[in-house]
């Protein structure tokens, strides 16, 4: 298996997308915590360091630019990848400038997904 038992925190508002993003890495071994908020997702980070955090950027209170911001200062090596339906090149760089590893446009292919998180937790490269 791909996942190793790699902990990846999927965070996002939308049920559908951590739903589908938490059977997509399951179904490769990985462990998979969700969060819907920033408050949450700061707390899980905190309690249960994950090898890779999956960060929506549009998020309700706080957006996932700044939670990338809090997450990269107290965890500097902590791979974090941003997921939007922003596909700018603004957009990709902020999150650049923040500290985010890497940047995954909505919609994406599970395939897609799976070769990233597999790049940044040490698994295979995955192929299909």
């Amino acid at each position: 298996m791909a996942g190793n038992n790699k902990l990846v925190l999927v965070v996002d508002d939308s049920p559908t997308i951590r739903k589908i993003v938490e059977i997509t890495l399951k179904r490769e071994g990985y462990r998979v915590n969700t969060c819907d908020n920033a408050m949450k997702a700061l707390a899980s980070v905190a309690d249960d360091p994950p090898d890779l955090v999956l960060l929506d950027v549009m998020l309700p209170v706080m957006d996932g630019y700044k939670v990338c911001s809090i997450i990269k200062k107290r965890h500097r090596d902590m791979p974090v990848v941003m997921l939007s339906s922003k596909d700018g090149f603004f957009d990709k760089v902020r999150g650049k400038m923040v500290g985010s590893t890497h940047y995954i446009t909505k919609p994406f292919e599970p395939r897609d997904l799976l070769a990233v998180v597999a790049k940044y937790t040490g698994g295979n490269n995955y192929t299909d």
